[in-house]
């Protein structure tokens, strides 16, 4: 990212800060590679970053929206995305979130339960629609990441299990007002071995062909998100390896005649052209170290405290020889710190600290705890 600190340095942190140059880059890279392969399609996952203008620029790159609530899929109609490029999952959807997306036509409901297909037939019957689902199946294959973004082993709340897909998929088949068009799995997110991902996709070889074997054909295979960024040296990986991650589908997974390929990318879109920009409040000595403590908290970047993540830090207005430093907020709670005994140029209060690889989950789970402001978004094309 490219940081233009003499205008920023005149705004009101914190706040986040978005170089559409990365964000157009990542676009592009994945516009390219997907030329290389006319059944997939790409839907954004719309839960790692809301902002209107980061999903106009999406849209119009192409790509669809992938949809986890209600309030995603009015927000991804509002910025243009055509209904029939929206995918709707999530384990706990509401009647209403249901009807919305009845009412758009949108092409296809993720469904995690029997009890969610019996309450969308119910619902399409009420509207004279028939609803397209596709089902979400737990392959239990395990993903290289943290614990709580890990979805596809078999103890996860989200999905069907492996050994009920053929019974679903036939109450699916002999309900009036659904109809069954793919299967959708998600093994976790910020993965960055592509082992993985071969191994998701030959567990989906392993059911489609038991599929098959039965007399069920499927239209639809969809290999939900997962890629990661480079948290540690962004700078040197703005844009995430799009390459080997498709070439290890196209590869592994034995797509049938007609069969369409679906991924919902979120991280891996806008990841790296994010950055939340801090100011420093006070240099604290302590008894064994020092604190930087910024204006910016586990209420702008949750991350850290919610995750154990690490966002790279860098120091925008000082090249004085380096210090180490842990980076807390203000916020009260112990766990409101960024990252400790880090390497900085030499920091003082009124200093700008930009934390990277901020795009994706950041402003979207920013909160009012503590009754403060939710962070305002600023983008490098704005004139400031």
């Amino acid at each position: 990212m490219k940081f233009p600190t003499e205008q920023l340095n005149k705004l009101r942190t914190p706040f986040y800060y978005y170089d559409e140059e990365v964000l157009q880059q990542t676009l592009a890279t994945i516009q390219e590679e997907m030329a290389n392969y006319p059944a997939y399609e790409v839907h954004y996952a719309v839960k790692a970053n809301a902002n209107d203008r980061i999903l106009r620029r999406i849209c119009q790159a192409g790509l669809g929206a992938d949809c986890v609530s209600g309030g995603e899929v009015k927000a991804a109609l509002k910025a243009g995305f055509p209904a029939d490029k929206i995918v709707f999952a999530g384990v706990g959807k509401a009647d209403w979130e249901i009807e919305l997306g009845l009412e758009n036509d949108i092409f296809c409901f993720n469904v995690e339960s029997v009890p969610e297909l019996e309450v969308i037939n119910q619902l399409a019957e009420a509207k004279g629609k028939i609803a397209r689902v596709a089902f979400r199946i737990n392959p239990d294959v395990g993903a290289h990441t943290h614990v709580h973004i890990t979805t596809g082993l078999a103890e996860n709340k989200f999905g069907i299990s492996m050994r009920d897909m053929e019974y679903v998929i036939r109450l699916a088949q002999n309900m009036q007002h659904v109809r069954f068009i793919g299967l959708h799995f998600h093994i976790g997110s910020q993965i960055l071995e592509m082992d993985d991902f071969t191994a998701l996709s030959l567990r989906i070889n392993e059911l489609q062909d038991r599929l098959e074997a039965s007399g069920i054909m499927v239209d639809n295979i969809n290999v939900g998100g997962g890629l990661g960024i480079d948290y540690q040296c962004p700078e040197l990986h703005p844009v995430p390896d799009f390459k080997s991650y498709f070439q290890t589908y196209a590869t592994h997974l034995r797509l049938r005649p007609g069969q369409k390929l679906h991924f919902e990318l979120g991280r891996a879109v806008v990841g790296q052209c994010g950055a939340l920009i801090s100011r420093v409040l006070y240099v604290k000595q302590g008894t064994d170290k020092q604190f930087a403590i910024i204006d910016a908290g586990m209420t702008d970047l949750i991350r850290p405290a919610l995750y154990q993540a690490h966002h790279a830090i860098r120091n925008l207005t000082s090249d004085e020889p380096a210090q180490t430093y842990d980076v807390v907020g203000p916020i009260c709670e112990s766990s409101d710190v960024f990252d400790k005994q880090i390497a900085l140029p030499a920091t003082h209060r009124g200093d700008l600290l930009a934390l990277l690889s901020a795009g994706a989950y950041g402003e979207i789970m920013a909160s009012r705890y503590n009754c403060r402001e939710l962070p305002q978004a600023h983008f490098s094309s704005d004139q400031i």
